[in-house]
């Protein structure tokens, strides 16, 4: 499974937050890393220079074979917070998705 990590002008990506958003990504997947593909990534300052609560944004996509990509955004006043309450909702969507399948 790849995990890409995009940002923003306003947000500086750098290896740290690489490694944090791959962990966070990899934790929430790990149920599912053989039917995932790809994840992207991709985090936003809302608001950029005027602030703000709740203004960063993390949105994740996880390509899944054979299904259409499963997108989840989390909105939160930090960027570790917005990263790990999108991959929150992305194990949550992942589950309600792939769990019916595998129901059948």
């Amino acid at each position: 499974m790849q995990v890409q990590v995009h940002t923003d002008s306003s947000i500086h990506g750098s290896d740290a937050l690489t490694q944090t958003v791959e962990a966070a990504v990899e934790d929430a997947v790990r149920r599912w890393t053989q039917r995932i593909t790809r994840v992207e990534v991709h985090l936003s300052d809302v608001n950029r220079q005027k602030g703000g609560a709740d203004d960063k944004r993390c949105v994740m996509e996880a390509r899944v074979g054979g299904l259409q990509p499963v997108a989840v955004t989390h909105l939160a006043g930090t960027v570790p917070a917005a990263i790990e309450g999108a991959a929150e909702k992305l194990k949550k969507s992942l589950e309600s998705t792939l769990g019916r399948l595998s129901d059948r």
